[in-house]
């Protein structure tokens, strides 16, 4: 309780200058952990890698569920007509942290994996009474996985192959949305695409002195500009209900890519001189191709959700995306056949006891729930890989303030052991942080 009361007291300062302070810290932070990827998965070794979740910040707790939300003290970057949904005079600024513990499974044998990472920062501010605005940086996919094969093969002996990897991509956007109706919005993303990725695979006999050892990496580097576009239409009803409809597109974006990869064979011998031994090694390149710029085409990607609201007191929220990966067109032509389209259902809900209770803090958080439900862009085996997760969270109201810690956890399982897969059980930790302060009122009194 006393670590709660000291955020309290560090959020509840209404300055502008604590708000551009604690930006300034952590931007190089966050930028710096967009390029440490925060995954150990083997599921990552295929397409861009693990790919990130929609929603951040508040909705964590929802399952992700926010297309159609319309939350003032939210910054929604996954529908960028939400914009227009901050109230008048108020800055928002919101930063995330991730943790996700994970155990492997399959037929051999299993292993655990942790990462904790920053993972996104936002900020969000009305132009005018009409027109808002949004800027912030979010992760997009992350490789990191270690993969250790052991086999034999007749007249060579035993063989081991290994498969290793590493990197992440991210967007840094800027959002503008418009309200050129009284219930409707419109907005858009500009987002500039960037990041690298390296995928390295090595096979080696242990043992055989005679063999020669392969070893391949292979390096793709993205960096161009992109945009998304969102739609956010609301239905007034009794008693301070709404219903809110949301859409979004990103259609099918083509990015510039930088492609390299080099392939080289070595063999070791050890031999006594006397008594003393000595390793000779001999290297030769196979094949080398510096880096070529080419062109990278992604999925379109498509969602449509809507959300419930009764004002101070309950919001449930319901998303569809679909994102067409076996269209997807990998550098030099290449296309994946491991890649399969991707859909992604999530449901989930808010609930607060009394908004303005004076006596009951427990009376003023927000709970929250939720479930998702998704076909992944990944095939193995001729078998799409399917993740299910529940979500939990609340949301701590600061006192004497409309800033709020979000904190949410999901424990989800992902793939199956048949057919010689691998199966991730997995629980994730959400922090969140929404700082929110009022802006552009002109003091009467110095």
């Amino acid at each position: 309780m006393r670590i709660y009361r000291l955020l309290e007291l560090i959020i509840m300062v209404k300055s502008k200058r604590a708000f551009l302070i604690s930006g300034l810290l952590f931007m190089p932070v966050l930028l710096f952990a967009q390029f440490n990827n925060n995954t150990s998965s083997p599921f990552s070794r295929f397409g861009l890698g693990d790919l990130h979740s929609y929603s951040h910040g508040r909705t964590t707790g929802m399952g992700g569920a926010s297309l159609g939300s319309r939350n003032s003290r939210q910054i929604n970057m996954v529908n960028p007509a939400s914009y227009t949904s901050v109230d008048s005079l108020s800055f928002l600024f919101e930063f995330g942290i991730t943790g996700r513990f994970s155990q492997f499974k399959n037929d051999l044998g299993r292993f655990s994996t942790d990462d904790v990472n920053f993972r996104y920062f936002a900020m969000s501010f009305p132009v005018s009474r009409r027109i808002a605005t949004s800027f912030g940086l979010i992760p997009y996919s992350d490789v990191g996985y270690d993969i250790r094969v052991g086999d034999s093969i007749p007249g060579s002996g035993k063989v081991d192959y290994y498969y290793y990897g590493e990197g992440s991509l991210s967007r840094a956007y800027f959002g503008l949305a418009v309200k050129p109706l009284r219930n409707v919005s419109v907005g858009a993303n500009l987002f500039y695409f960037f990041g690298s990725l390296r995928r390295n695979s090595l096979v080696s006999f242990p043992g055989n002195v005679e063999m020669y050892s392969i070893r391949k990496n292979d390096d793709i580097r993205l960096r161009d500009f992109g945009a998304n576009f969102g739609l956010q239409a609301t239905l007034p009803m009794k008693k301070d209900q709404t219903l809110t409809f949301g859409a979004t597109l990103e259609a099918k974006p083509s990015f510039t890519a930088f492609g390299s990869d080099i392939t080289i064979k070595t063999v070791s011998l050890t031999v006594y001189e006397g008594s003393t031994p000595r390793t000779y090694t001999d290297s030769d390149t196979i094949s080398f191709k510096q880096e070529v710029k080419d062109k990278i085409t992604l999925p379109m990607t498509a969602g449509a959700g809507v959300s419930y609201v009764k004002k101070n007191k309950i919001e449930i929220n319901a998303d569809y995306y679909f994102q067409n990966w076996s269209k997807a067109v990998f550098p030099f032509g290449l296309t994946n056949e491991l890649l399969k389209d991707r859909s992604v259902i999530t449901v989930g809900g808010e609930y607060i006891p009394d908004r303005f209770s004076i006596r009951s803090f427990a009376q003023r958080i927000a709970y929250r729930a939720g479930f998702r439900y998704e076909n992944s862009y990944i095939a193995i085996n001729n078998q799409q890989i399917k993740d299910f997760g529940m979500s939990f969270g609340i949301g701590l109201p600061v006192y004497r303030s409309n800033s709020t810690v979000n904190i949410s956890a999901e424990i989800g399982k992902r793939g199956s052991t048949n057919n010689n897969l691998i199966r991730e059980n997995y629980a994730k930790l959400n922090f969140n942080v929404n700082l929110h302060d009022l802006w552009f009122i002109k003091r009467r009194f110095d």
